[in-house]
């Protein structure tokens, strides 16, 4: 016999495809809680062991940059579009079909790659972890917020999108234990362990049934299928730019397509009753803010995804000798979701935002100053410090979102869940494609403008080269060779300090950037203060109205 649950009114679904909200005991509210956190560091996890290991993938199947690329390129592919249609998913075949058919999907892909190694079956395999990563990270919120009490649940959400960003630092440190003997399989086989866990968790404790709705229209799958290759064809633009680079003709036919058939899905959405996507309040001033800001933070933010890795990766540190940074980035990242959540004051949502943008323009100023003399333990307190401001502004912009789509009603949810997602994976990947490609251009410059100033007759240059060819005595005899590998060893620093210089170029332009960010929130922040203006006032009093009538 079907079970028939009975809630009392403040316990029902706030929203169709969401979970109730029944009291629970303390122990299932702390067994809530840890496997909602299984699940946001799985879902993080699934695309953090790629970035982490992607050298190391690329060298066991032999793979080249390009192909490397498609790797981290077909994860944000699927992932970017998925959060809007996992809404909707929920809605009309409840929640307890979406935990089947994603996780076992997904465990069917991660057995397929522990057995089979090759290209094929890892862009298989990525594809569906960009798909399965917004599936668990609503899991992740879902079954946090039935381990808080009515008054914090919206914190409970938030927590849920902190968690997931903890899976890169988090991947960097585990992966030298994983690959201690040179064994690529072993990434493959710690992410079936883990989804494994992930199903047995929600197979022992379930959330709390969900309302359904008929949620799909006929013209959304029109929508879907205009409006997701075409964000695909921008992912891989974004991501293979700087590797083949941007002259390269079918970037821009990619472009050109994906312009068009996003411009077409907008318009047909534009132009229905009941849209997917409510362009008209996608274009309000609000939401568009809200999306600069997003946007803003994630290129800025790159400082750290990119611009200290990269550093520290030109400097030949590979995971093994990041384990403890990395861990001061972890602990980072767990103080800013727990300051953020402290931050969380409806009234004044904007002040954690400029502190974030303070902080990362401070850091990066300090981090532009890089030797070849830099080693890890001298980005602990920079790098630490960022890692906390990369997620202290999160839950209080995330809750700028939320109040805004639910106050104009359920519908408006999907449009905020693709609004923020697609912010987030584009903000990303316009800040490594951007600061990449300059750091290349600066590097040619800065090797072009060295190799001018040191002369092949410089008294200084023949003796730093004829100590570098001296390393060879013991095996190569012919003092001519010997000079030969003396010449390739001093390109080869060249090289290396033009990368660092263009590097200390890259952190100057986002400190310069972050002070810009800076200038722009904080004077609207003093604006607001000055003239006592709530900007959220409206969505809270009608938030406040939709609680009294859920609760009659």
């Amino acid at each position: 016999m079907a079970t028939t649950y009975k809630f009392q009114p403040h316990e029902r679904p706030f929203l169709p495809g969401s979970p109730a909200t029944p009291d629970h005991p303390m122990g299932r509210r702390i067994a809530y809680f840890a496997i909602g956190v299984l699940l946001g560091l799985t879902g993080g996890l699934s695309n953090g062991l790629l970035l982490a290991n992607l050298p190391q993938i690329q060298g066991s199947l032999g793979l080249t940059p390009v192909e490397g690329g498609w790797l981290s390129a077909i994860y944000s592919m699927t992932s970017v579009c998925m959060s809007m249609l996992l809404i909707k998913f929920r809605q009309q075949f409840g929640l307890q079909r979406f935990n089947r058919i994603f996780l076992v999907g997904f465990l069917a892909v991660t057995i397929l790659q522990v057995f089979v190694h090759s290209y094929g079956v890892q862009l298989l395999t990525r594809a569906a972890a960009g798909i399965v990563a917004s599936a668990l990270t609503t899991l992740c919120f879902f079954y946090i917020m039935q381990a808080m009490p009515a008054a914090a649940r919206l914190s409970g959400m938030i927590i849920g999108f902190g968690v997931a960003q903890l899976g890169l630092p988090l991947a960097r440190i585990i992966s030298p234990l994983l690959l201690a003997d040179g064994d690529i399989g072993n990434l493959f086989v710690f992410e079936l362990g883990m989804t494994l866990v992930c199903l047995g968790a929600v197979a022992l404790l379930r959330l709390p049934p969900a309302d359904r709705i008929p949620a799909f229209e006929k013209l959304d799958f029109l929508t879907i299928a205009l409006f997701a290759p075409g964000m695909a064809l921008l992912c891989a633009v974004l991501v293979q730019g700087r590797i083949v680079w941007w002259t390269t003709p079918w970037l821009g036919y990619a472009t050109a397509a994906s312009i068009l058939l996003i411009g077409a899905a907008m318009l047909i959405e534009h132009n229905r009753a009941n849209p997917l996507l409510n362009t008209r309040w996608m274009r309000t001033r609000n939401v568009l803010r809200f999306i600069g800001v997003v946007v803003a933070i994630r290129i800025l933010l790159s400082e750290q995804s990119f611009g200290s890795t990269g550093l520290l990766t030109t400097l030949g540190m590979g995971n093994d000798q990041l384990v403890t940074l990395n861990l001061v980035i972890l602990l980072g990242s767990i103080a800013g979701i727990l300051a953020g959540l402290r931050a969380l004051n409806p009234k004044d949502l904007l002040w954690p935002v400029v502190v974030s943008a303070t902080i990362i323009a401070a850091v990066a100023f300090m981090d532009a100053d890089a030797t070849n003399l830099t080693r890890p333990a001298n980005l602990y307190l920079t790098q630490g410090v960022l890692a906390f401001a990369a997620l202290f502004w999160l839950g209080p912009v995330t809750m700028v979102g939320i109040l805004r789509a639910i106050s104009r009603g359920p519908s408006h949810l999907v449009s905020f869940s693709a609004v923020f997602g697609i912010a987030q994976t584009l903000g990303t990947l316009v800040g490594s494609a951007g600061l990449g490609t300059l750091q290349i251009v600066r590097e040619r410059f800065h090797s072009a403008e060295i190799v001018h100033t040191l002369g092949a007759t410089d008294p200084l240059v023949l003796q730093r080269v004829q100590q570098l060819g001296g390393a060879y005595a013991r095996v190569q005899g012919d003092p001519a060779l010997r000079q030969a590998e003396g010449a390739v060893l001093f390109g080869q620093q060249v090289s290396r300090e033009a990368n660092i210089l263009a590097y200390n170029d890259v952190f100057f332009l986002i400190g310069v950037l972050a002070v810009l960010v800076v200038v722009w929130l904080g004077g609207r922040w003093i604006w607001l203060k000055v003239h006592g203006i709530n900007p959220l006032a409206e969505e809270l009093a009608a938030m406040q109205k939709m609680r009294e009538r859920a609760s009659q």
